[in-house]
């Protein structure tokens, strides 16, 4: 068993399809498919399912694909860890971001960060912030940013505030409400709403401000995007609560400020676990101590 042989499996799994894996891979699928029956002969078991219309994973395929990814992670690392004690930084920075972070510029951080150290690979990978959490204690992501309610703060994870703020509503520009000065959650209340979906921390930031006030409101239309969320309510269908940082992003939209309105804090978190040099890196141009305590 070799590292190759871990990743064609890995590549197999990915896109389903010894095509797809091959032409990822960079290599013939005469080949790939032969180093993967050859590890299968090894190991004793089918790891894919083959018909001509589909390839998944049997159930000692699902048994190795988690070990094969932490064994080509920890092979990465091992460059990475090597590269860093010759004077470079190199390998994978996985980020994850909801889509509503405002408390960084993040591409204009990813240029400069991108301008010091250009043989990091970096991927970006956006979810609501209890996902990405979860992902860094997991070791998938190496940080990420998140938007919690106040008093909520992230756990299992070196975590750092980075800002606080309130949200604000949007309607749209033909709506009633759209001239208004302001408004309380109260009068909010009577209209339908578009926000996140129930149980997520982006919600949670309205509905526990809603119930503070002594109100309810209906949600109508639940949806992650925000940009698709911003489509909902130009069409009339309901009015949302989105950052008050934020809202510059998503023009075409009346902006109404909340008397008692939600708040939000934003986070920076990232694994207890000693990070790797690229993680290290991003989080000293970020300005914090890489292993800081929580």
């Amino acid at each position: 068993m070799d590292l190759q042989q871990m990743r064609y499996v890995v590549a197999v799994a990915e896109t389903a399809s010894f095509t797809r894996a091959a032409e990822r891979c960079l290599v013939v699928q005469s080949a790939l498919s032969h180093q993967v029956a050859r590890l299968e002969r090894e190991l004793g078991a089918r790891l894919f399912e083959r018909t001509s219309r589909r390839v998944r994973l049997t159930p000692a395929g699902e048994a190795f694909l988690p070990a094969a990814r932490q064994a080509l992670d920890a092979a990465d690392r091992a460059r990475a860890e090597v590269a860093a004690a010759a004077g470079e930084i190199r390998g994978r920075l996985a980020i994850g971001i909801i889509p509503t972070v405002t408390a960084v510029d993040l591409p204009r951080t990813l240029k400069d960060f991108h301008s010091a150290h250009p043989r990091v690979r970096v991927s970006l990978r956006t979810g609501t912030s209890e996902e990405l959490t979860s992902r860094v204690r997991q070791g998938d992501l190496d940080v990420a940013f998140l938007g919690l309610p106040p008093g909520t703060r992230p756990t299992g994870v070196r975590a750092r505030e980075l800002a606080r703020g309130e949200l604000v509503a949007v309607l749209a520009t033909d709506h009633p409400l759209a001239a208004a000065g302001g408004v309380d959650l109260r009068r909010l209340a009577e209209e339908t709403f578009v926000d996140f979906p129930a149980g997520t921390a982006g919600r949670a930031q309205s509905d526990e401000a809603f119930q503070a006030a002594g109100v309810r409101r209906e949600v109508a239309f639940e949806a992650t995007a925000v940009d698709f969320m911003a489509r909902l309510v130009r069409e009339g269908l309901g009015i949302a609560m989105l950052p008050a940082a934020f809202v510059r992003e998503v023009p075409g939209l009346a902006v109404l400020r909340v008397r008692d309105a939600p708040g939000r804090v934003e986070y920076l978190v990232w694994s207890p676990a000693r990070p790797g040099p690229a993680a290290a890196a991003f989080l000293t141009a970020l300005g914090f101590a890489p292993d800081a305590g929580p």
